[in-house]
């Protein structure tokens, strides 16, 4: 008797992922979830654009909530720059007119409206903790309060965008937590495929026995669809046999392996040659390599919290204790992804191949996660780490990045700033005439001077353009004596430049300079909320005269 079963009608997908269809094959739902989980904090206290173009790029891709901290109202001159007020915002606060319009675009997403001044507001106990971000728009009062604002973030572990637009100049900076892990860096496809052939595991080595057993009387079908995998392992066996069981090692030899490969090939066909056999060639360099974990990985397994995680580590450092101990006790070798690569084969039997792969990465992950049971027990934590996040971790290990926020510099007088550890890398950065350092050296004096200048009493730009030369003037002169032989005259020629132009707009922002800076912000933004692909560090220079960035670690 046989019976048939009708498979389960395919679900549509729903509504939101429609809605979101193409930003979620970027980063998935996990990505998503985090950002519909985030609550950014925008203080705006300047003109206000570039913090606003900001956040349109995050809500568009649904952020749960933001909230905007601004005590202006709404005047004539925001309305030709800022486009998220109306006339009919005149006079009203433009923190809740920018708020309601910035509502419009995307009603998934919460907005809030604080038209109280910055200083009450920040006075407030624990005022940060409910927010995943900040973002710091550049103005007079921001700048004199940056260092407490930074201390505060930093206190909390809550990422910060400093960001500056002014003229054709615009700059951010981002500062995030001591430590900050990415699992998900998205590296390129074909470096993630991990295929053990150097260490092969025995379900791999029956199946590559199977498939190649008289691999000679093949038919020229069967032989020229033979997965390559399965042709490296079987063509590293014979090579082994006559190498005291060693593998190709050298390039010397990698290539004599290639050429053992090519002359297995048959050329006496319609194609003059097998598809398969030359995936094979071509696969040698980057497939046969003895285990080796990268720098990022390496700097995980050395700190001390994976070496010793604690009840009340992330868990980032319990599932890394878990997956080095995982590398210690299997020679070098981490968890398998279980991916496999494209290639010229039969669907069934590489079907087959994937399941052989897949059911090795779940016996990985299934003896890692007893590991992370084993941690918390230890530990006495009360809630499991979900094995989703250890499978995720498996699957990514071996690209972890372990980034170590720098603190923002602080616009201090030029004689405060400590150059001693920077010294070298700063005058290489001058010393090329493409950089655009000078602009970020341009942003820091331009802090400074309006930090310093009293808020009733503001410099003329003649004198506000003598202040930032002088301070400009002086830090390059300090910085020059830790190496004479760095001729700066062109660095002061281009920094002159710079400074008048940060003069001449005296604080005001261009709408296309911040439009385009926000959606620059934005990216790196969503990066750090979701925690995925790798944000810069720490800070972006865009000059809007020639269109081009930079980036420095300063």
């Amino acid at each position: 008797m046989t019976t048939s079963t009708t498979p389960p009608p395919l679900q549509a997908p729903s509504a939101k992922e429609k809605k979101y269809d193409r930003q979620l094959r970027l980063w998935a739902a996990s990505g998503q979830l985090a950002l519909e989980n985030a609550h950014v904090l925008l203080l705006n206290d300047g003109p206000g654009v570039v913090g606003v173009e900001t956040l349109k790029n995050l809500i568009l891709p649904s952020i749960g909530n933001f909230t905007i901290v601004d005590s202006s109202k709404v005047q004539e001159e925001d309305l030709g720059v800022n486009f998220f007020l109306s006339e009919d915002s005149l006079g009203k606060s433009r923190a809740e007119e920018s708020c309601r319009f910035l509502r419009e675009l995307n009603p998934d997403v919460n907005g809030h409206a604080v038209k109280e001044p910055m200083d009450s507001f920040l006075a407030r106990q624990d005022v940060l903790s409910q927010y995943t971000m900040i973002l710091l728009a550049s103005s007079p009062k921001i700048s004199r309060d940056l260092a407490r604002i930074c201390e505060m973030a930093a206190q909390s572990a809550i990422p910060l965008f400093y960001i500056h637009s002014v003229g054709f100049y615009s700059q951010f900076s981002v500062q995030l937590p001591s430590q900050f892990p990415i699992v998900d860096t998205h590296p390129d496809p074909a470096s993630t495929q991990e295929l053990r052939l150097l260490n092969p595991w025995p379900e791999l080595s029956e199946y590559m026995l199977t498939k190649t057993s008289g691999l000679e009387s093949l038919s020229d079908h069967e032989h020229g669809h033979v997965p390559y995998l399965l042709l490296l392992l079987y063509y590293l066996q014979e090579w082994k046999s006559s190498h005291g069981g060693k593998p190709p090692q050298t390039y010397k030899e990698k290539s004599n392996f290639r050429a053992l490969i090519r002359e297995g090939a048959r050329k006496d066909n319609a194609e003059g040659g097998e598809e398969n056999y030359d995936e094979a060639a071509g696969a040698v360099l980057r497939s046969l390599n003895p285990p080796s974990i990268s720098s990022g990985l390496r700097e995980v397994f050395e700190a001390d919290e994976c070496r010793t995680p604690k009840l009340d580590s992330a868990n980032f450092w319990v599932i890394a204790h878990a997956i080095r101990k995982f590398h210690a006790l299997h020679d070098q070798l981490l968890p398998l992804p279980g991916s496999v690569p494209d290639m010229k084969a039969q669907s069934k039997d590489y079907i087959e191949l994937q399941n052989i792969y897949k059911s090795k990465a779940r016996k990985d992950l299934a003896e890692t996660a007893t590991y992370v049971r084993a941690i918390e027990k230890q530990l006495g934590r009360k809630y499991a780490i979900d094995e989703k996040e250890i499978e995720a971790f498996c699957k990514g290990a071996a690209f972890v990045k372990l980034i170590k926020g720098k603190p923002i510099l602080i616009p201090y007088k030029p004689d405060e700033v400590d150059l001693c550890e920077q010294a070298t890398y700063l005058l290489q950065e001058f010393d090329n005439e493409e950089s655009l350092l000078p602009i970020s050296l341009s942003f820091l004096a331009y802090d400074h001077v309006i930090s310093e200048q009293h808020p009733d009493n503001p410099l003329s730009l003649d004198d506000f353009a003598a202040a930032l030369t002088q301070y400009t003037t002086f830090f390059l002169d300090r910085l020059n004596k830790f190496d004479t032989s760095v001729d700066l005259k062109a660095t002061r020629e281009r920094t002159s430049s710079v400074v008048s132009e940060l003069a001449r707009a005296a604080g005001t922002e261009l709408h296309n300079i911040s439009a385009l800076t926000g959606g620059m912000v934005a990216q790196e933004a969503l990066k750090v909320l979701m925690k995925q692909y790798i944000p810069i560090d720490n800070t972006c220079v865009f000059d809007g005269i020639t269109s081009k960035t930079g980036v420095f670690r300063v």
